[in-house]
């Protein structure tokens, strides 16, 4: 079972990971919209794929949910910030699926 989260948290980053670095039009707007700059969500792309690489590797998982949680952090904070509470949905999901790799970890 802990695998199944494990890989489930990696797949959930790595997904995050590639749709920021895209980085649409709407993306882009939203980071701006949120004070930061437009290229700023191929940066938090990056570092959501470098999560999921770490987390998917046994040698350097902790390191990868260490990175998980303040990514998490960063984005609830923002969005708390900025009053957006329809994006904090898909984060409780993506804290509950961390939550659940740590536990059973």
């Amino acid at each position: 079972m802990h695998m199944i989260f494990v890989r489930l948290l990696a797949a959930a980053f790595a997904s995050a990971g590639l749709f920021n670095a895209i980085a649409t039009s709407t993306t882009q707007s939203n980071f701006v919209r949120w004070g930061y700059p437009a290229w700023w969500c191929r940066v938090t792309g990056g570092l959501e794929i470098s999560a999921a690489i770490l987390v998917a590797i046994p040698a350097t998982r902790a390191a990868g949910l260490i990175l998980c949680a303040v990514i998490l952090a960063a984005a609830a904070l923002t969005i708390l910030r900025h009053r957006e509470f329809s994006h904090l949905a898909p984060i409780g999901c993506f804290a509950a699926l961390l939550l659940m790799a740590i536990r059973m970890s």
